[in-house]
């Protein structure tokens, strides 16, 4: 024990020993009710971790050392999520390199030491080698962090979703899901973004409000009336192929099964009745084009409309025009947009409509919400792509009920959670698309062969055996043919497509816990116990999880969601990368220590947003030293557990205040709320340290030459020590496990959580009394401006009989520490009055 306690250096002190000892090693021998398995959330490796980060697995740490310490054998691995676009985009920007996939592979490539401001073509097996170098590079740095922090995961069992592993088991997931018909392949109006060049799924969108304007523009009926169309997308009318108005809205009944000529191309578009057409917007006649929003792909589905695509892969306009521009002067106009920006496009048309007159009045100015990718800059096209989807009820009612019946099964924390799933499943409109047009992730594991004419015959794709997985169909080969037939007439092409990170990131579960690869394991921890996870991708990671296992386990993936808040700035804004105002941890830990900060990130109850606060981390850094000092304290006088010795009424007390201290704790801690938990054990430990430990000095040194009192107090100090130390091990695993060490064996946190019984002769209240009058000493030294030690010579008490009568039990230690001559009461009504007479 050393002379001067201290929190510097115990960080990597402890973590070193904990790494030595296997203290959180997995024990595999352990039967599945002995088990408590976490399932992790991978963070993203893709730049610098936040203190958001530190938030939310501290939370996930603190019930993991609680269950360890109830004696379940925790599983808590750790995955990196390392595929994906987020990785691409931080390789394009650190290294200076984009991929083109066309390019043959340069096995001594070196990327620049300094980024240039235009990008390197490299090939795109040079590039998925690139993202593995950098991201190899971000684990190590995360997992040095990690190990600061004192996240008691084990080591050993980590993985990545880019992995052999991860691959293997998202490839094996994707063929059995295809085998019964839950995947499926479909030519369909997709969701784009033309930064990335990849379709985009419905839980990757945001509505982000954005400037723009209403145009009305002028069709042609039948009778060559006039027919005003206000629209946000004027640039879209080349790819027209209807109208559309309410059935009730008599300003167009004559209208419906009619056609309108478009303006400037002059096309025959026909007008049609249907109820999502809105009478009360602009003129209530609208323009169906492909596409211009997903209410344009509900038109095109439900009235069977012809397709007239502009807009490619890049978001630039086609250079031909669609099929149905046939005019001469049609097809001239076109010109004027073929090759241009939609944004571009849409100044030109302007201009057309205005010089033929076509155009009523000026563009009125709007604001409005426009989709975008989560993580894109430009607003969202849609385009039609061949991509694969997963069932996932958005387009069937039954797997809908069964997936809502999923939810209802799971136990959230918060409760209230539970209604985002709610809403996100009931809210879904089409299933789960999974394709990306990227390059690092997990290969779509088909090839298709080619017909006579080198066309792929997509209806009978080619798949491999389960055991050659992982393949990537860009580089191995299908059973039955040779490298020379990739490409060729009669031969083979591979899937171009990888799958979405969250396709991946869904199998968590079963990856981590080694399904079909280690079944002795997973018999063992699957389905996991606990899912942590944040409140905002409850709708993708929480949800695909769900589907995941459901159609491949017939289960849940877990039985309980820990669902974490959001980190809040000073101006009560969300944390995060995209908005600048993110704090880095690596500073907060060592300015404040480790044990500093879990403690704020305690303090934020599950599922609350919490904001980001200094001042509590000097709060948490003061309890752990003062932890420190106080364990010191009671060491250095010789204090040991010995519960037989425990005798005198004030330190019974104490250890029966302490026993429902520990049982409230517990029970917060089983409601996975490690706030409640804190929050219980600190305010009996401040009162311990400030009030106990100052009313028991005096007899505890034997001073009063009362062998006998001084005997309860050493052994009641040492078994609150013993208790509290164990209480506070889960949000501050350094300081407790450095007290600990100095007088037990074993690691605290391996230590049994306390259960103690309360003594049968505690009188609990004895506490408040002893620890009211000894502050209303305090207080009035204090407005005297004397000293603590300043003699009292008397302390009158006022109060009734049975409150009057728990004094006498305490005046000793009243006495000594209050340094109190005499103490006199006075019976009366009502709660205690104090009056301190000083010398």
């Amino acid at each position: 024990m050393p002379d001067k306690p201290t929190l510097d250096g115990l960080e990597a002190k402890w973590s070193r020993v904990w790494d030595e000892t296997g203290v959180y090693r997995f024990d595999r021998t352990r039967t599945r009710d002995e088990v408590y398995s976490i399932d992790t959330p991978p963070p993203t490796v893709s730049g610098s971790l936040h203190v958001g980060h530190v938030f939310s697995y501290t939370h996930t740490d603190a019930i993991a050392r609680y269950r360890r310490m109830c004696g379940r054998e925790v599983f808590y691995p750790m995955g990196w999520d390392d595929n994906g676009l987020p990785t691409e985009r931080r390789v394009q920007n650190h290294f200076g390199v984009r991929c083109d996939p066309a390019l043959p592979y340069d096995p001594d490539l070196v990327p620049p030491a300094q980024p240039a401001k235009r990008q390197i073509p490299v090939s795109r097996r040079n590039f998925i080698e690139l993202c593995e170098e950098l991201t190899r590079q971000d684990e190590r740095a995360f997992e040095e962090l990690w190990r600061l922090l004192g996240l008691s995961v084990d080591w050993s069992m980590t993985y990545q979703t880019i992995d052999a592993v991860s691959r293997t088991a998202s490839q094996r997931a994707f063929l059995r899901n295809l085998a019964r018909g839950e995947a499926y392949p479909a030519e369909a109006p997709t969701l784009w973004d033309v930064t990335f060049r990849t379709a985009v799924a419905q839980a990757e969108l945001e509505d982000r409000e954005r400037p723009g304007a209403y145009h009305r523009l002028v069709f042609r009926a039948p009778t060559g009336d006039a027919l005003e169309i206000a629209t946000t997308r004027p640039e879209l009318l080349p790819a027209c192929v209807a109208l559309v108005a309410h059935p009730d809205d008599t300003r167009y009944t004559h209208l419906f099964g009619s056609c309108a000529r478009t303006p400037l191309f002059g096309v025959a578009v026909p007008v049609y009745a249907h109820p999502l057409a809105d009478p009360e917007k602009g003129s209530g006649l609208a323009m169906v084009c492909t596409f211009g929003d997903t209410t344009d792909v509900t038109w095109w589905r439900e009235l069977r409309l012809e397709t007239r695509p502009v807009l490619d892969w890049d978001g630039r306009f086609r250079s031909e025009p669609p099929a149905g521009i046939e005019r001469p002067e049609g097809i001239e106009a076109y010109a004027r947009l073929a090759g241009a920006t939609v944004f571009t496009a849409r100044e030109r048309i302007v201009a057309m409509l205005r010089e033929s007159g076509d155009l009523v009045g000026e563009p009125e100015p709007i604001t409005h919400a426009v989709k975008f990718y989560e993580k894109g800059d430009k607003p969202l096209e849609i385009v039609t792509t061949r991509q694969w989807y997963l069932r996932n009820g958005g387009r069937d009612a039954d797997l809908r009920g069964r997936l809502l019946a999923r939810g209802a099964e799971l136990a959230w924390h918060p409760a209230h959670m539970k209604v985002r799933y709610d809403n996100w499943v009931d809210g879904l409109n089409g299933d789960w698309l999974i394709s990306r047009q990227r390059f690092f992730g997990v290969p779509v594991p088909l090839w298709y062969p080619l017909d006579e004419a080198g066309l792929p015959l997509h209806d009978k794709p080619l798949s491999p055996a389960e055991a050659d997985l992982p393949i990537d169909p860009y580089t191995d080969v299908p059973p039955g043919y040779t490298e020379r037939q990739r490409g060729e007439p009669g031969g083979f092409v591979g899937d171009p497509d990888v799958m979405d990170t969250w396709a991946t990131s869904s199998l968590t579960p079963q990856i981590a816990g080694g399904w079909c690869r280690d079944e002795d394991l997973f018999a063992r921890v699957f389905p996991m116990d606990l899912r942590p996870q944040a409140h905002e991708i409850i709708r993708t990671w929480l949800f695909s999880s769900v589907v995941r296992a459901d159609a491949e386990n017939d289960s849940l993936p877990f039985a309980h969601a820990a669902i974490s808040g959001w980190i809040l700035d000073p101006d009560r804004k969300k944390m995060s990368k995209s908005k600048g105002n993110v704090v880095t941890p690596v500073d907060l830990l060592a300015q404040h220590g480790s044990d500093a900060v879990r403690y704020w990130a305690a303090n934020g109850r599950p599922g609350v947003d919490t904001a980001f606060d200094v001042g509590q981390m000097k709060v948490g850094r003061r309890l752990a030293i003062k932890l420190l000092n106080v364990g010191r304290f009671v060491l250095s006088i010789g204090a040991a557990e010995a519960p037989e010795a425990v005798t005198e009424p004030l330190d019974l007390a104490l250890l029966g205040e302490l026993a429902e201290v520990a049982r409230a704790a517990g029970e917060a801690f089983e409601d996975y709320d490690y706030a409640r938990a804190l929050e219980r054990t600190e305010r009996f430990f401040w009162y311990f340290c400030d009030d106990y430990v100052e009313l028991v000095k005096a007899r505890a040194y034997g001073e009063a030459g009362d062998e006998a009192g001084a005997a309860s107090a050493r052994a009641a100090l040492a078994g609150a020590l013993s208790v509290l130390t164990r209480l506070l091990a889960p949000v501050l695993p350094f300081a407790t496990e450095e007290v600990w060490s100095w007088w037990q064996e074993g690691s605290v946190h391996r230590a049994d959580w306390p259960a103690p019984a309360a003594p049968a002769a505690a009188d609990r209240a004895l506490l408040g009394v002893a620890s009211g009058l000894i502050a209303e000493v305090r207080r009035a030294k204090s407005a005297a401006r004397v000293s603590m030690r300043a003699e009292v010579a008397v302390l009158t008490v006022t109060g009734d009989a049975d409150a009057l009568a728990r004094i006498t039990p305490v005046e000793s230690d009243l006495r000594a520490a209050g340094h109190i001559a005499r103490i006199d009461r006075v019976p009366g009504s009502g709660p205690l009055s104090v009056e301190v007479g000083l010398k």
